[in-house]
């Protein structure tokens, strides 16, 4: 029995940090076989060996309790998910284009045919088929194309303000937290590991999904200003108040969202362990790398 149980969250032992990591690995080759798969949305540079580690472990070290195979649909829809952020923020160069990637996912998670030769829609489509054989896409799939959803506008309303060389106030680039897409990639992890029966507490999983993502949005912040600087991205730390500011605000934010979490443990304790343990797992990460590569 691996100590670092959802409920508790005790620390696991250098074994048990042995078979977390085996397990990344293992998910970190159904990623380079998902980028082979799919070159034209994967052969860009930033995607090196070190994104698909670190995606990878970070899964892993968020949900110990979880095999290789229950983390297997998370794992592919952040790696999707970083796709299309990257041809929305760096390929796309208009608005229309932008709008038009955004019309092609809502279209194809809602049941279309992939658009030929285009490999964002055909991994999507792939993605869609199979949370829908799971017995519990009845009642979540609706939670999954929300999320997509919000997740879509987020990244169109960041576009618009990057574009127009706007500055949105703090709290105005913290409401627009969804195009981070943390609550998309956990809704469809939610769906892979539910099994047969009522889905209970969608709502306060939900919102407690939410306010994870909002840390881990500052989170992020923190550790790629110097990144979004040089790739031209907006950052809290450029729109005012300074990072001893953003550091007060994470430490309100995720004090809220253990609130939040602590009245699911008791019926999803590996749901309310896996929130808890991105958004620790992130505090960490982000003190020391980041995700993407170079350009």
């Amino acid at each position: 029995m691996m100590a670092a149980d959802p409920e508790h969250g005790v620390r696991p032992t250098a074994a048990e940090c042995g078979a977390i990591c085996a397990g990344a690995g293992r998910s970190q080759r159904d990623m380079r076989e998902w980028a082979e798969a799919y070159p034209g949305l994967f052969s860009a540079k930033p995607f090196d060996a070190a994104l698909y580690s670190t995606l990878s472990l970070a899964m892993a070290f968020s949900g110990p309790w979880f095999t290789a195979e229950q983390l297997r649909m998370a794992n592919k829809v952040s790696l999707w998910a970083f796709g299309l952020d990257w041809l929305v923020d760096y390929v796309a160069a208009s608005r229309q284009e932008v709008e038009e990637i955004a019309r092609r996912c809502a279209d194809v998670a809602a049941g279309a045919a992939p658009v030929p030769g285009d490999d964002l829609t055909r991994m999507l489509a792939g993605i869609r088929d199979e949370l829908a054989s799971s017995p519990a896409f009845p009642e979540l799939g609706p939670v999954w194309l929300d999320e997509l959803r919000r997740m879509l506008e987020g990244m169109l309303v960041e576009w618009r303000w990057k574009s127009d060389k706007a500055r949105p106030s703090f709290e105005e680039y913290l409401g627009n937290a969804d195009n981070l897409g943390f609550s998309f990639v956990f809704a469809a992890h939610w769906i892979h590991v539910t099994g047969h029966g009522p889905v209970a507490d969608v709502d306060r999983v939900r919102e407690a999904g939410r306010a994870v993502q909002r840390v881990i949005r500052l989170l992020n912040d923190l550790g790629t200003y110097e990144r979004d600087l040089a790739w031209g991205d907006l950052n809290a730390l450029l729109l005012g108040g300074g990072r001893a500011e953003v550091e007060r605000r994470i430490a309100e934010l995720a004090a809220r969202s253990r609130e939040l979490i602590a009245p699911l443990r008791a019926a999803h304790p590996e749901l309310a362990g896996y929130m808890e343990r991105q958004m620790d797992f992130c505090a960490g990460f982000y003190q020391v790398g980041d995700y993407w590569g170079t350009l």
